[in-house]
């Protein structure tokens, strides 16, 4: 049977932490894009993972101070961007993780806060401790999770419906994609703690269904 083919970009600090999802799916073959080509036509899902700013280029409005976008990667947005709109056309599963739903907001119209108070502080970078309120539709739901983000989206793009805010200052922690088979985005990081495994399995099936509909 084909391997399910998972397309990603992860930085090597965070490698171990989404490995220990992987190794639940042994059927997966993950794809690291700052590593190695991926040809596009084969995947069954996209991963997008935390990171640096997204560049002032890749803003659907211009950044007010582009001095507060901390080192953008010049090789890692115009792939994710691209990568974004090809899986988006094709209805492809993604799960989209701290600057992965930035970049996703992003790639379909909206816009993002550039630099926001008390979602970076060290005490919530793996503590599970922020607390969120959620839209009935939501079927994910962590009643407290990690942070670790200067920025979060502002306007929301249309293809997308928020399921999640932080209750403290109603910043945006979840969404999903609208009328599309598959789409998450968190601001947290589910990669960070085994409670999130839920969210995974989910998607990993999710692709898995692509795979079936394919062979």
């Amino acid at each position: 049977m084909s391997p399910i083919h998972l397309a990603t970009w992860i930085r090597e600090c965070d490698t171990t932490l989404f490995e220990q999802f992987f190794a639940l799916r042994p059927d997966i073959r993950v794809s690291n894009a700052r590593t190695t080509p991926i040809d596009l036509t084969s995947i069954h899902g996209l991963l997008l993972t935390g990171g640096a700013d997204v560049a002032a280029e890749f803003h659907n409005e211009p950044p007010y101070d582009p001095s507060l976008l901390e080192e953008p990667e010049p090789n890692r947005d115009p792939w994710e961007f691209d990568t974004v709109r090809n899986v988006y056309e094709r209805g492809l599963p993604i799960l989209a993780i701290c600057k992965g739903v930035q970049v996703l907001n992003l790639a379909l119209g909206g816009s993002l806060h550039l630099d926001i108070r008390n979602h970076d502080l060290p005490e919530l970078e793996s503590a599970n401790v922020q607390p969120l309120r959620f839209a009935t539709q939501a079927q994910h739901r962590f009643e407290k999770v990690n942070s670790s983000h200067h920025q979060a989206i502002n306007r929301v793009a249309d293809a997308l419906e928020v399921e999640a805010w932080h209750i403290g200052d109603d910043i945006i922690e979840q969404v999903r994609i609208r009328n599309y088979p598959w789409g998450i985005g968190v601001q947290y990081h589910p990669e960070r703690d085994k409670m999130y495994t839920p969210l995974f399995e989910d998607f990993f099936g999710q692709m898995g269904c692509i795979l079936n509909k394919d062979t």
